[in-house]
C-alpha cells in the first residue's frame, strides 16, 4: 500500500507542477486580482475532483466486480492514453505564455469558486484522465476499491490545492521568473513527458 501511494502522489505532484490550463488560470488570477483570489480558484479546481473520482470510484470498482480481464483491459487501454499523452506533449510547442486578459475583470469569490469548480467538472479531458490514471494504483484490487479511490482522490486534492495556492500566493514572483527564463517551459515539456511514459510503464508492470 505505502509503495503504491508514495509513487501515486510523487506522480501526482508532477504533473500538477505541470503547466496547464488549470495551474495557469490560477497564476492568471493570483497576478490580476491577489492571492486570496488565486486561492478560491484553486478551491474550486479541486473541488471538482470529488466528482470524477466518484464517477471512476462506482464504475471501475462495478466492472473489477465483474471480471478481472475488463479490468486488466482498462489498464491497458489506461497505459496506452499515458503514452499517447507522453506524445502530444512532446510533439507540442515548450513556450509558456502566461498574460492576464485585458478584459478580465475581479470577480467576487463565490463566482471564481463556481467558475474553477465547473472548469474542472465539465473538462472531458480530466475525466478520461483520471480513469487512465487511478486504477493502476489500486494496492488491492480485491479489496474495498471504491474507499482505495477515494483516498486516491483526496490525496490528488490536497496536493493539487497546496501546490496552486503557493502558485496564487507566489505568483508575481512566477511570472516574473517565467518572462526571464523562457527556457524553462522545455524543462517542464520533458517533465511531462517522462511522467506520462513513467506512469504508463508502472500501469504496464
Amino acid at each position: 500500500m505505502a509503495g503504491e501511494l508514495i509513487a501515486f502522489l510523487a506522480a501526482a505532484v508532477l504533473l500538477t507542477l505541470s503547466p496547464g490550463p488549470d495551474i495557469i488560470y490560477v497564476l492568471v488570477q493570483g497576478m490580476t486580482n491577489g492571492k486570496k483570489h488565486g486561492i478560491v480558484t484553486a478551491l474550486g479546481l479541486v473541488s471538482g475532483i470529488i466528482v470524477h473520482t466518484s464517477l471512476v470510484a462506482f464504475g471501475i470498482s462495478a466492472i473489477i466486480k465483474q471480471s478481472e480481464n475488463l479490468f486488466l483491459m482498462i489498464r491497458l487501454l489506461g497505459a496506452a492514453y499515458l503514452f499517447y499523452l507522453a506524445w502530444k506533449v512532446y510533439k507540442s510547442d515548450s513556450t509558456i505564455t502566461v498574460k492576464a486578459p485585458a478584459a478580465e475583470q475581479k470577480k467576487e469569490l463565490a463566482a471564481l469558486f463556481k467558475r474553477g469548480f465547473l472548469m474542472n467538472v465539465l473538462n472531458p479531458k480530466v475525466a478520461i484522465f483520471f480513469l487512465a490514471f487511478f486504477p493502476g494504483f489500486l494496492w488491492d484490487p480485491q479489496g474495498n476499491t471504491v474507499y482505495q479511490f477515494y483516498v486516491l482522490g483526496f490525496l490528488f486534492m490536497l496536493q493539487a490545492f497546496l501546490i496552486f495556492a503557493a502558485v496564487a500566493i507566489l505568483a508575481g514572483k512566477i511570472s516574473v521568473y517565467l518572462q526571464k527564463h523562457p527556457a524553462s517551459g522545455q524543462i517542464f515539456k520533458w517533465v511531462q513527458v517522462v511522467v506520462f511514459v513513467g506512469i504508463g510503464v508502472f500501469i504496464l508492470v
